[in-house]
């Protein structure tokens, strides 16, 4: 699928028959060990309970990212020269306009190409983006950004790829690395990545950045049976389920699980799928790694990138990073 109007062209890498839901939920719930990848939290209803997450007063990474893109953004371009500013699951642009920002100043701004799943979330962006840049192009792709990497655009200047707000941490390191292989090969020699990573500190402080005392992180993790419920037949009782977080020390990463508080069976009608959890069984949704410059400078270097730049808040809790082939 192809749509055009002005200066945006939206096109789909996604088939009508396309159900990465149900591919996720049948395989990952007839493992030993349950989970579901958290990609599938953000139905309207996950985006708008994370929207609260990012204003609770223990949630730092977000914040964090935007103060070291405030401090950074002007720098950023200016090492770069970037034209266009590629953003892998753009969602609804807001650390972005600071980019976008430094590019519109520094007179460089010409195309963005946001990538996501969500074709109203993309088409949505992009008309508030051409009427608030004049005489910018938008250049959205509609699929998932682990297996459609191919849909982006042939670049036409410097290029920055994205991907912000430490989500490259859900990844577990092999699938990381390869990941990170395939961004690596859409770099030319001018490209840069600019990569988020939330960073090794504190356990407390993380674990707490997971568990909300407003409890909006756990209402936010239990959408996800939800989703699952309306999208798929689900017969999942959200209240028969306990929100878990915690740090894992010898991974250094946050797991968030789902936990059965009593025996039970949930049918999934649309997979023809009984799954029969134990009494405080637990399901994963999340894991989040932690970094430090040298794992950094491991995953890079494995796929064929050099760290150019580390940029870091005053306290070291969160980093952005330049790198390129």
């Amino acid at each position: 699928m192809r749509t055009a109007a002005g200066d945006i062209e939206i096109v789909s890498k996604l088939g009508p028959d396309e159900r990465l839901l149900a591919f996720d939920v049948l395989d990952g719930l007839t493992r030993p060990f349950k989970e579901v990848p958290p990609k599938h939290f953000y139905d309207a209803e996950g985006s708008r309970l994370f929207e609260q997450i990012i204003e609770q007063p223990e949630y730092y990474p977000y914040r964090t990212e935007r103060v070291i893109l405030e401090a950074c953004a002007e720098e950023i371009v200016a090492r770069t020269g970037a034209a266009e500013l590629v953003e892998l699951g753009s969602g609804v642009p807001t650390k972005t306009l600071l980019l976008l920002d430094a590019m519109r100043d520094a007179g460089t701004l010409d195309r963005y190409v946001p990538f996501d799943v969500s074709e109203s979330v993309l088409l949505g962006s992009a008309e508030r983006l051409v009427e608030q840049y004049p005489g910018l192009r938008v250049y959205g792709v509609l699929g998932d950004f682990e297996r459609h990497l191919d849909a982006l655009p042939v670049a036409e200047g410097p290029r920055i790829i994205a991907f912000l707000g430490g989500t490259i941490g859900n990844f577990p390191p092999g699938s990381r690395r390869k990941f990170l292989r395939g961004l690596a090969r859409e770099l030319r020699p001018q490209d840069r990545l600019l990569l988020g990573t939330d960073l090794v500190k504190d356990p407390a402080l993380l674990e707490a950045a997971y568990n909300d005392a407003a409890g909006v992180t756990a209402a936010f993790n239990r959408n996800m049976l939800a989703v699952i419920n309306r999208e798929l037949g689900g017969d999942f009782d959200l209240d028969a389920f306990e929100h878990v977080a915690f740090y894992d020390r010898e991974q250094e990463w946050i797991e968030m699980r789902l936990r059965a508080l009593e025996p039970m069976v949930v049918n999934v009608r649309e997979l023809d799928l009984a799954v029969h959890f134990a009494n405080r069984e637990e399901m994963r949704t999340e894991i989040s790694a932690k970094f430090t410059r040298e794992r950094l400078q491991a995953d890079l270097a494995a796929a064929g990138l050099r760290l150019h730049a580390l940029m870091t808040d005053d306290d070291s809790l969160f980093a952005l990073s330049l790198s390129g082939p």
